[in-house]
């Protein structure tokens, strides 16, 4: 059955400005930008992860009709998405002092868990992130 997965994808409404975010600001590293003709294949990953891909994807087609993407537009630039990404870091008040330098704005600052310390915040375009330090 399956082994892995090696994927996941989130709604953006604009792909370069999506690279900027989450490669300038979060630092994470391009894996492929390929231009299929009938869309953009824009995937990101942790640098030297290169197994584990975010698919940043402008919502359209051929995935979804035009009056569909519409929909989705809307509700992605409401933050109502749904679009959710958990990454996880070794020292979670430091990875939030050095993206709060880069102008990064949180939801939540780094706050003690049962799990360990993580902390919030949302990409341009609504989607949810956090990372987490977790507990030892």
């Amino acid at each position: 059955m399956f082994t892995a997965i090696t994927h996941s994808q989130i709604y953006v409404l604009d792909q370069d400005e999506a690279l900027g975010f989450y490669v300038g600001k979060l630092g994470l590293e391009v894996n492929a930008d390929v231009d299929l003709g009938f869309m953009r294949w824009l995937t990101v990953n942790v640098p030297g992860r290169p197994e584990r891909q975010i698919l940043l994807e402008k919502p359209g087609p051929p995935a979804l009709s035009e009056e569909t993407a519409e929909q989705v537009r809307a509700l992605l630039t409401k933050g109502a998405m749904g679009g959710h990404l958990i990454f996880s870091t070794e020292d979670c008040r430091k990875t939030y002092e050095t993206l709060l330098g880069k102008g990064v704005e949180f939801t939540e600052e780094p706050t003690e868990r049962p799990y360990g310390i993580d902390c919030g915040l949302r990409d341009p375009f609504g989607n949810s992130i956090r990372f987490t330090q977790p507990s030892a």
